[in-house]
């Protein structure tokens, strides 16, 4: 696969797009700018890959659109050396994304097939994310709490509180809330019981599946 001056034109193009829609943090940015998104689709939809849009990835998921990833990214703040737990690998645009903004990521993948393509497919792109695992995003990853950020990149019906319950004080989690559609939602914990919550309007996710496969 190559990444051509043409791909590189229409990522640029994608930039300003976003930025036309609100993106303001420069580093987010910066990462869409760099990374090539046409490596993370099927080879069909290549010319397809810098339109804001979501697109269908293997096991019945999609690649999220790209506002939508820029959106979480810079809800979360990311800091250079910040553990962040992502909930849904997927593609591993998202995952790619955090690596790109410095960010140590522990993600979490539900479908064995996917999980097992994104793991070769990142590493040979050169991301390597902290920890890469097969599991179930609900109970996020106790052995490695507290994490400073969480973002979760599918449509959860309800809050999963092991998720609350594994961020550091002043952590943040960046959650799409909801059935049908989703309410992005941020939580900022202020104390060990004590969680700041904002809603950012609606977006639409592949719903978060509770059981491994």
């Amino acid at each position: 696969m190559k990444d051509t001056f043409r791909h590189q034109g229409k990522r640029q193009h994608l930039v300003e797009i976003l930025k036309e829609k609100g993106i303001t943090d420069k580093k987010v940015l910066t990462a869409i700018n760099k990374i090539p998104r046409h490596f993370f689709m099927d080879s069909s939809f290549e010319d397809h890959a810098y339109q804001d849009k979501a697109f269908p990835i293997a096991a019945d998921q999609t690649i999220s659109q790209p506002y939508t990833v820029a959106f979480q990214s810079e809800l979360l703040e990311v800091e250079k050396g910040d553990e962040i737990l992502e909930i849904g690998t997927g593609s591993g645009y998202q995952t790619a994304v955090l690596c790109e903004l410095g960010a140590k990521v522990y993600s979490i993948e539900r479908q064995q097939e996917l999980y097992k393509k994104t793991k070769l497919f990142l590493s040979k792109l050169g991301y390597r994310p902290k920890y890469l695992t097969f599991g179930d995003g609900y109970k996020g990853l106790p052995l490695y709490k507290p994490f400073d950020k969480a973002i979760v990149t599918a449509g959860a019906p309800y809050v999963p509180n092991p998720l609350l319950a594994q961020l550091k004080i002043g952590g943040r989690l960046v959650i799409p809330v909801g059935t049908d559609s989703q309410v992005m939602t941020l939580f900022i914990r202020k104390s060990a019981k004590e969680f700041e919550k904002k809603e950012f309007g609606e977006f639409r996710f592949v719903p978060l599946l509770e059981d491994k496969n």
